[in-house]
């Protein structure tokens, strides 16, 4: 089993401020799991007994709409964590994660963390921050809504997704969504989303093969209006 002292991935979230004793604890009741594409890692109202750090992976993070349609609120890569807002609020999960490819990810139990949010300010100051850019990214996204076009927002969904996860050996965008997906994000009709993508494509802006997508003009993609 790997050891989360040994471990590059805490470095990229709040478990690096754990001193080597908590991470040491921490790495002998942690459960490593197997999850393969499209599998549900928790839903929407499920109660969350734990963290869960994402050693390899993606998965999208959504939420479902009163006309019961699923709002991709962010995409989750490896490195971040997931469930500490529940950790902190002892609510239930406000949104469900699903798995964009076959991930491994490591369950921390909450019996074993809550302690160190308690004794640990450093840890408890990396959670706040962490918490604290999703607050950000939240305000974000609602002015975009609200200010952007649904051809801007594409755009930079786009944009986003290749400096972000980067590329396949092809040149593809790693990160492999469905139409349905990238309306989603963007808050629009999935209609809408494969209007404005093949107007892209005709532009020279990007190309395709299936649901792959390569950006071919980033920076006229910049420029979008």
């Amino acid at each position: 089993m790997a050891k989360c002292e040994q471990c590059i991935v805490r470095q990229f979230n709040s478990l690096k401020a754990l001193t080597k004793e908590e991470l040491l604890r921490v790495s002998g009741c942690k459960t490593i799991k197997q999850i393969k594409k499209g599998e549900i890692i928790f839903e929407e109202g499920e109660t969350l007994n734990g963290v869960y750090c994402v050693k390899d992976g993606i998965c999208k993070l959504s939420k479902l709409s009163a006309n019961g349609k699923d709002q991709i609120v962010k995409l989750i890569v490896k490195g971040d964590l997931l469930g500490q807002r529940s950790l902190i609020n002892d609510e239930s999960s406000n949104l469900s994660a699903t798995a964009l490819n076959d991930m491994e990810i490591c369950f921390i139990p909450k019996s074993e963390i809550i302690g160190d949010l308690k004794k640990n300010t450093n840890f408890s100051m990396e959670v706040l921050k962490d918490m604290a850019q999703d607050l950000k990214e939240a305000d974000n996204v609602i002015v975009n809504m609200a200010q952007k076009s649904v051809r801007q927002r594409l755009a930079e969904t786009l944009l986003y997704i290749h400096d972000n996860f980067g590329l396949d050996e092809e040149g593809f965008l790693k990160v492999i969504l469905s139409r349905e997906d990238y309306a989603s994000i963007v808050g629009t009709a999935t209609e809408s989303a494969i209007r404005v993508l093949s107007q892209f494509k005709k532009d020279g802006l990007i190309s395709t093969s299936g649901k792959q997508i390569k950006i071919l003009d980033a920076n006229n993609l910049k420029r979008i209006e």
